[in-house]
C-alpha cells in the first residue's frame, strides 16, 4: 500500500484556498490522488478532503501538521485534521444483548473490508461473549446495576481499557446504556450509534410494535455521532424500507434489524475512510 496523507479541513470560504493547498502539496513533490470540496453558502464555509502520496514528498510526515498549522491554519482561520492511511484506526465495539449489528461488524472486519483493528468488545451483559470468542476478540463485561449506582466506576474501568488498547473510536452496536458526558468529551465525534428512525415518534419499549399498531408505511434506521444531547448528534447515514399491511410486528423487527446493520456499517465505513467532517450539528460526507 502506497502511504498517503489525508487532510480534512474547513474554514471561512475565501478565494484561493484550493490553489494554496494543492500548490503546497505539488511544490513538495506530492502526488494528489483524491480531492473533494464543498461550500456551504448559507454559512459561507469551505470544506475539503485532499489525499496525496508520500513516497516522494519532501516534508517528513512528522512535520506536515506543523507546516499546515503555520502556513495556512492561522491565515485562513482553518480547522483541520491530518491522517495517514497506513495508521489504522482502532475500534472498540460496545454491545448489550442483541447480536445482529455485532455479527455484521465482525464479519466485515474478518472479510478484510475495513482497514481497522478491533482490540476489544465491551458489554454490560455476558450474553454475547461467545461471539467475541468465535472471532477471537477479547470480550469484557462490566454489569451495571439497575439503579446505576456503579455506572461511574464502570465507565472509569472502561476508559482505562480504551486507553490501554489505544482505541481511537467507539461503535455502539445496540448498546443499551446512555454514555456519560465525560466519555463523550474524551471521544468527540468519535462515538457512532445506531437506532431505529421512529424517534421521537415511537419512544420507549417495542418501537416496531408501536409502528405496526400505527400502520406506518416505512421504517428506517439512523446512524449518528453521539453527543451530550441524547440521540441528537450529527447524522452520518440513514435509510428506509417500505412495508405494507401484510407485515407483522415480527417482520418489522426483522426488516428493521437488517436495515440497522446496513446503515451502521455504512457509517463506520465512512469514518474509517476519514471521509466525514462535522460542523455545528451536521456532517459533510465526502464521496
Amino acid at each position: 500500500m502506497t502511504p498517503t496523507a489525508i487532510l480534512l479541513l474547513h474554514c471561512p470560504d475565501r478565494q484561493g484556498i484550493i490553489s494554496e493547498v494543492t500548490k503546497f502539496i505539488t511544490d513538495n513533490k506530492g502526488n494528489i490522488v483524491y480531492l473533494d470540496q464543498y461550500v456551504d453558502r448559507q454559512d459561507g464555509r469551505f470544506f475539503m478532503r485532499i489525499e496525496w502520496e508520500l513516497n516522494d514528498f519532501l516534508i517528513p510526515r512528522e512535520k506536515i501538521e506543523e507546516y499546515i498549522q503555520t502556513l495556512y491554519a492561522q491565515r485562513y482561520e482553518m480547522q483541520f485534521s491530518l491522517y495517514f492511511n497506513d495508521v489504522r484506526p482502532r475500534m472498540a465495539i460496545f454491545v448489550s444483548k442483541m447480536s445482529h449489528c455485532l455479527y455484521d461488524l465482525l464479519a466485515r472486519y474478518k472479510a478484510g473490508e475495513w482497514a481497522v483493528d478491533i482490540p476489544c468488545i465491551i458489554s454490560n451483559h455476558e450474553d454475547l461473549r461467545f461471539v467475541g470468542e468465535q472471532f477471537d476478540i477479547p470480550f469484557y463485561v462490566w454489569p451495571i446495576k439497575k439503579d446505576h449506582s456503579n455506572k461511574a466506576v464502570v465507565e472509569a474501568a472502561e476508559m482505562a481499557l480504551l486507553r490501554e488498547h489505544r482505541v481511537t473510536f467507539i461503535v455502539l452496536a445496540r448498546y443499551m446504556q446512555i454514555i456519560s458526558d465525560d466519555m463523550i468529551a474524551h471521544y468527540p465525534h468519535h462515538i457512532i450509534n445506531i437506532h431505529h428512525s421512529f424517534l421521537p415518534a415511537f419512544i420507549g419499549a417495542r418501537p416496531y410494535h408501536q409502528a405496526w399498531e400505527r400502520g406506518v408505511k416505512i421504517i428506517g434506521a439512523t446512524s449518528h455521532y453521539v453527543t451530550a444531547d441524547l440521540d441528537a448528534g450529527p447524522i452520518i447515514e440513514q435509510d428506509v424500507v417500505r412495508i405494507t399491511h401484510k407485515d407483522t410486528p415480527e417482520s418489522l423487527v426483522l426488516k428493521g434489524r437488517d436495515l440497522e446493520k446496513i446503515v451502521l456499517s455504512r457509517a463506520v465505513t465512512k469514518h474509517i475512510e476519514r471521509k466525514i467532517l462535522t460542523y455545528h450539528n451536521k456532517t459533510i460526507i465526502f464521496s
